[in-house]
């Protein structure tokens, strides 16, 4: 992906933090039970299938997304087409650091009192945000408003349905809360110029190619991913490896974690990250994420690394990089793969969704409702790959404008059929929460992977059993 210099950012603003650090207690008493809401509040109000009169008067439209490019190039890609359309209105896209994107919305939420208009939620905050009553149910405006058929079905639903559908499945019958936003799973980078031209296919060959990488060169890692106790860094990274050697990471439907994540399966997945992936990792790595990968790759210190395709595009930049003084002389030494199979062919789902805060004012309501609607034409999904962002439309994946933006943009296009997401529940946040702590314990020798992993299921399975909730989805 290709994202413009960042000249400025905008920070969630004072107000933010003061009504954030005003509801923080709120917030933590609905976390303790669960992150649930049984009132007759609960699921949120019904936005209206028409887009109602919008206002000629200026109006702010406001965003909360965290710290990365993709913000700054959707807020300089909304303010320079949609205003084409309403002239009126400015777009705003505030942030907060990765770390505290779940609290800063979260924490408003509980307050019933929102700083922005549309909350960018991951797909697994969904069963949270509708179970509180904190985003708009859209079902009837998506009927009215959007061709759905223009989507893969798991995009759709893993960016705006809630319960969730299993993996490659919508429920038509559910419920919709969002739309997609950003398109996102990880790309295997790889030096053509160290192992050569072609990445390994399996998941053992590129161990290998990795291992053999760092012997031949020296002060160069063999790998580079994302280990650190923060946002969903360890945990993505394990339920990748869970996911390629052929392990579950629950029962949806029977809501069972223990004895399904930390089966055989589960313990060889774990096993071969802490005992074969971690030794080829740079020293001091064992907290990196996003950025730290990013910084191994372009300074020419690892042979292979993970990423998010969405934060991949700064590598790219000859500014950024000592691999090269031009973007066509980092190509020649960098390429960029879809990830190797082994038992499977599972690929993380990334990515997020425009949700409506129902507590914005009916006028930035009317307004988010019209954003979305002519987000989610063909033409301007077209334009928003151009521009450096991922679509989920079918047609933008397949077109020109997104496959010749990047290189890595037709990894993502050939992913969306291997993608699995986590447990999309609203007991997310602290699912996730459990699974980062102990695989990044794991990873930096505090636990061992057995360990580890037991750990994690007996945990998760105590906060699932707690809620109380029957039934599941997500995976």
């Amino acid at each position: 992906m290709r994202y413009p210099k960042r000249t400025r950012r905008r920070p969630v603003p004072n107000r933010t933090l003061r009504l954030a650090a005003a509801a923080l207690l709120v917030a933590t008493t609905v976390a303790a039970c669960g992150g649930d809401d049984d009132s007759a509040e609960a699921g949120g109000p019904k936005a209206p299938a028409t887009i109602p009169t919008l206002t000629n008067d200026p109006l702010t439209l406001s965003f909360i997304w965290f710290e990365w490019p993709p913000a700054q190039t959707l807020e300089d890609f909304a303010n320079a087409e949609y205003t084409k359309d309403r002239p009126n209105v400015t777009i705003k896209v505030n942030t907060v650091p990765n770390a505290n994107w779940h609290d800063a919305m979260f924490t408003q939420f509980a307050a019933r009192k929102t700083d922005f208009d549309i909350a960018i939620l991951d797909s697994q905050h969904i069963g949270e945000a509708v179970t509180n009553g904190n985003i708009l149910d859209i079902t009837d405006f998506v009927k009215e408003n959007i061709d759905v058929s223009a989507y893969n079905p798991y995009l759709l639903a893993a960016y705006g349905q809630f319960p969730q559908a299993e993996t490659g499945q919508r429920d038509e019958n559910a419920s919709l809360y969002g739309l997609p936003l950003l398109g996102d799973t990880w790309t295997m980078i790889y030096r053509k110029d160290l192992i050569g031209e072609q990445p390994p296919k399996t998941w053992d060959e590129m161990i290998a190619a990795a291992e053999k990488c760092q012997t031949e060169n020296p002060g160069v890692s063999g790998l580079a991913f994302h280990q650190a106790n923060g946002s969903d860094a360890a945990a993505v990274t394990y339920n990748t490896v869970n996911g390629v050697y052929g392990g579950n990471l629950w029962n949806a439907k029977d809501r069972k974690i223990e004895g399904v994540l930390n089966d055989q399966a589960g313990h060889e997945a774990m096993d071969i990250l802490v005992n074969k992936m971690k030794p080829l990792t740079a020293k001091g790595s064992g907290n990196w994420f996003i950025d730290e990968v990013n910084a191994a790759v372009a300074q020419g210190k690892a042979c292979i690394a993970f990423q998010w395709i969405a934060a991949s595009g700064g590598l790219l930049d000859p500014k950024q990089s000592t691999l090269g003084t031009t973007r066509d002389e980092i190509l020649q030494k960098l390429g960029f793969a879809t990830l190797p199979t082994q038992k499977t062919d599972l690929v993380p789902l990334g990515g997020m969704g425009m949700h409506i805060s129902a507590y914005a004012p009916e006028a930035q309501q009317a307004e988010a409702l019209n954003f979305m609607k002519w987000f989610e034409q063909a033409d301007v999904q077209k334009k928003w790959a151009a521009a450096g962002g991922v679509p989920a439309r079918t047609d933008a994946l397949q077109s020109p404008e997104f496959l010749n933006a990047s290189p890595f943009n037709k990894v993502y296009a050939d992913s969306v059929p291997r993608m699995r997401d986590m447990w999309n529940v609203p007991e997310y946040a602290r699912l996730v929460d459990i699974e980062n702590t102990n695989v990044n314990a794991a990873l930096n020798g505090a636990k061992s992977p057995k360990q580890a992993l037991d750990d994690i299921a007996r945990e998760q399975q105590k906060i699932l059993d707690s809620s109380g909730k029957k039934g599941g989805a997500g995976l």
